[in-house]
């Protein structure tokens, strides 16, 4: 987070590429929807809620996130907003689609955690913050349910700052809770921001004022409550740190806002922090160097790949993250992993769930690339140079089952489709040498539904998920002769994955630590960097 890195061009350092995480059920769905009805993506936050029994966001396209209500897969949306240009990416919120969640981050340059305010810092929570904490992404908090009953600001602000071992700086601060809630006080700016409760699409109103002991507070303040907000807040102001820009670029504070998603209180006040404090698009690492984003040079890497997008056309969208350069679309860009061009002549921008032909994008955007299997996560796209970017993780299943097709005539498609799912980093497919069928590795339980459906429903194939007798994979690597020779002595422990690497299938920790000991030529490893 340098100062003397050179002037972005205006077009790139007006981007703001962000990810929201949550725990389910904080209201990141919401959030993200009130962001796109003030970017003008959409029209009137109601309409996504009511279509009839429909009842779905722009942002959740899957079937089975319909039914359910929570972000399965992520997507990329991109509006408009005052001069900024907001590029968010949706992450899975629940606990079961880690994976897609950590890899979404890697082509992120900030994260905005959502906290309920009556259950404070979750699981989940906690989980996705370690990783924003792994890449030293800015954090900007919003406390969201503050018209309905919760906890006590000071007690919220501790919570974060014990749990997550992170500064807190108070952005806004709230006025009364739950039903006595009426808004807040902006602290970065001085400002009253009012709540208007009978019109949920409106935004709030705001009142110029000069400081806390303005006078005019009183007029839009009952007494009771104006007496404890100037008290708690001239308590913040000593006991809490004021919000330093520098300190929340490196990842040390966060600015924490105080509002109502629902309601579209705080959103605004949000975004402008976003836009006014936001990091502009950063640096990307590569294996061989460090890629700016004002270089000419186009380049930018797959962090996720989506099956069936749209289910009349097989797609399959390569999700891109721009990392440096001047995008435009016909542009031949080389695809380092298979060494061959691809000229990339009808890219998607992702405004909300209608997908808009890409003319032109900058470092910092996400453009998607239908392509029939080619791409895969990890891959770079580049205008020439060979290189690999570094640090997108995959992670070892913590649960494996063996997958049937009920049908035996259809063997054949469920292997296409699995190795599909593969290749989106849905789940990963183990071929056992011995044997026939398939393994298949997850993170979270729920995952094994979500591919039971989505095979049902996009390849029309019945399958059946079943307990298999392991329990754990690990990736092998090592001298080449050393891992063929231990290959052919544990047969009966050995597959291999969609990329055709060796894999040591096993039930037992023991087992693990045994070839450790016995074998330390041999590298057994829990991830495998999603690298060509």
């Amino acid at each position: 987070m340098t100062t003397n890195r050179p002037e972005l061009p205006p077009e790139i350092a007006r981007r703001r590429t962000f990810a929201i995480i949550s725990h389910p059920d904080a209201g990141k769905t919401t959030l993200t929807e009130k962001f796109l009805l003030f970017g003008g993506a959409i029209q009137m936050a109601g309409q996504v809620r009511a279509k009839g029994e429909a009842r779905r966001t722009r942002s959740d396209f899957m079937k089975m996130e319909q039914d359910r209500g929570i972000s399965v897969s992520a997507s990329a949306m991109s509006f408009e907003y005052k001069d900024f240009r907001y590029n968010l990416v949706d992450t899975p919120g629940h606990s079961d689609f880690s994976e897609d969640t950590y890899r979404t981050l890697t082509a992120v340059d900030a994260a905005i955690m959502v906290i309920d305010g009556a259950k404070g810092v979750e699981s989940q929570t906690r989980k996705l913050f370690e990783v924003c904490r792994l890449r030293d992404l800015p954090i900007l908090t919003f406390c969201n349910k503050m018209d309905r009953e919760s906890r006590d600001t000071f007690e919220i602000i501790d919570e974060i700052q014990e749990n997550l071992a992170i500064d807190v700086a108070p952005a806004s601060w709230p006025i009364g809770v739950g039903r006595d809630f009426i808004g807040a006080y902006d602290l970065l700016n001085d400002r009253l921001e009012i709540m208007d409760r009978a019109d949920r699409n409106k935004v709030a109103e705001t009142v110029k004022i000069t400081g806390i002991d303005d006078p005019k507070l009183a007029e839009h303040i009952p007494e009771e409550q104006l007496n404890k907000l100037r008290e708690e807040i001239e308590m913040a102001r000593e006991l809490l740190p004021a919000f330093d820009r520098k300190s929340f670029l490196e990842g040390h504070l966060t600015p924490i806002w105080f509002g109502s998603a629902i309601n579209s209180f705080g959103v605004r006040e949000l975004m402008d922090g976003i836009g006014s404090y936001g990091p502009e698009p950063q640096p990307q690492n590569a294996a061989e160097r460090q890629i700016s984003p004002e270089e000419k040079k186009v380049s930018g890497f797959v962090f996720k790949v989506q099956a069936n997008m749209d289910p009349k056309h097989r797609d399959r969208v390569a999700f891109v993250r721009l990392a440096s350069g001047h995008f435009e679309r016909g542009m031949k860009l080389l695809h380092v992993r298979s060494k061959k061009p691809m000229a990339v002549s009808n890219p998607v921008l992702f405004l909300a769930a209608d997908r808009e032909l890409a003319e032109e994008a900058w470092a910092g955007d996400i453009i998607g690339i239908p392509n029939h299997g080619q791409l895969r996560i990890g891959d770079a796209l580049t205008e020439g140079e060979a290189l690999r970017f570094t640090g997108i993780p995959s992670f070892a299943p913590e649960l494996l089952q063996s997958v049937r097709a009920t049908d035996p005539m259809k063997a054949k498609h469920l292997e296409k489709a699995l190795m599909q799912f593969a290749e989106e980093g849905a789940a990963k497919v183990f071929k056992p040498q011995i044997g026939s069928g398939f393994i298949v590795g997850v993170v979270g339980a729920l995952q094994f539904e979500v591919l039971a459906s989505r095979i049902e429903l996009e390849y029309g194939i019945p399958v059946r998920f079943e307990p298999s007798q392991f329990t754990s994979a690990r990736w092998l690597a090592g001298p080449q002769d050393k891992v063929e020779a231990f290959a052919n002595a544990n047969k009966q422990h050995m597959a291999t994955d969609h990329d055709g690497d060796q894999v040591y299938l096993t039930r037992l920790q023991w087992d693990i630590d045994r070839v450790e000991r016995d074998h330390p030529e041999l590298k057994l490893t829990a991830t495998k960097e999603m690298m060509v």
